[in-house]
């Protein structure tokens, strides 16, 4: 499937870390058994010590700081590579579908009913999990902006799936341009 995960040494930036999380909210607005396919996909992966419940998921996941509940130390980098592996699995897992949102030869109607649907799931998961109070969780809410980073946020993940994901992953994520 993917290797695991390794020391890679660098740590993650809190826009990298926002960036990640928002990658593993749009996997779980794509998939409705998104937390539980994660859980499972990691346990395929050899990240059971990592990841055995799906509370010690979230507790690696927590450490963005536009959720409700945040954890204030730095996310640690095995940890973050480990999200990372997590991402890509789950991106070839879901291809299909990430192909149908972004496919010009699907009939146009189908398409935005696709786009529509994933929007109302991703807003679900942020206005639940995300603090309303956060600037940038009111851009991810606002109609106007949404539509452009959901549009990335799918491209990333068809990106990031099969073979050299990880690397181009980690470099996106790694990446200190806004």
């Amino acid at each position: 499937m993917t290797e695991a995960p390794s020391q890679s040494g660098s740590r993650l930036s809190r826009r990298g870390v926002e960036r990640l999380d928002l990658l593993l909210l749009t996997i779980e607005a794509l998939d409705l058994n998104g937390g539980e396919a994660m859980l499972w996909t990691s346990q395929q992966m050899g990240l059971k010590e990592r990841f055995p419940n799906r509370v010690e998921l979230w507790k690696r996941r927590c450490h963005n700081p536009l959720r409700r509940s945040t954890r204030r130390e730095p996310m640690d980098p095995i940890d973050a590579e480990s999200l990372i592996c997590l991402v890509c699995a789950m991106a070839e897992r879901l291809y299909p579908m990430l192909h149908q949102l972004l496919s010009a030869r699907e009939p146009e109607q189908l398409t935005q009913q696709r786009w529509a649907l994933l929007d109302e799931r991703l807003r679900d998961l942020i206005e639940e999990r995300m603090n309303p109070r956060r600037g940038a969780v009111v851009r991810l809410l606002d109609p106007l902006q949404s539509g452009a980073l959901q549009r990335q946020m799918v491209n990333t993940l068809a990106l990031v799936a099969g073979p050299g994901g990880i690397d181009r992953l980690r470099a996106t994520l790694l990446d200190p341009t806004p």
